[in-house]
């Protein structure tokens, strides 16, 4: 399962009106090969679930999944930081055994 924070609904939903996509567009959460780690967080909206995708839904927000990125992602939450380390979404991952600095990569 996958979690979201109150500031990162905030944020969504004032992102995906910002870029005009309609309520029913989704978040997309993915793992993609790269970074200085080795495996990258991905995020977008998506108006299509896909067969091979796990939806989860929190506080009011689906989450698309696919399962291949699933197995690195159960148990995630995603924030939102406006802090002064930087702005944007954070991914608390509990299966992720080292991040980098900038926080958008990790290995397992």
């Amino acid at each position: 399962m996958i979690t979201i924070s109150d500031k990162a609904k905030d944020q969504i939903i004032a992102l995906r009106e910002k870029e005009g996509y309609p309520d029913n567009y989704n978040v997309r959460v993915s793992v993609k090969g790269g970074g200085c780690s080795g495996l990258m967080y991905d995020l977008d909206f998506d108006g299509e679930v896909n067969e091979k995708d796990e939806v989860f839904e929190d506080k009011g927000v689906k989450i698309l999944v696919d399962r291949k990125s699933l197995l690195y992602l159960v148990g995630t939450t995603l924030d939102f930081s406006d802090g002064l380390n930087g702005k944007g979404f954070q991914f608390i991952n509990p299966n992720a055994a080292r991040t980098c600095g900038c926080g958008e990569s990790f290995s397992v």
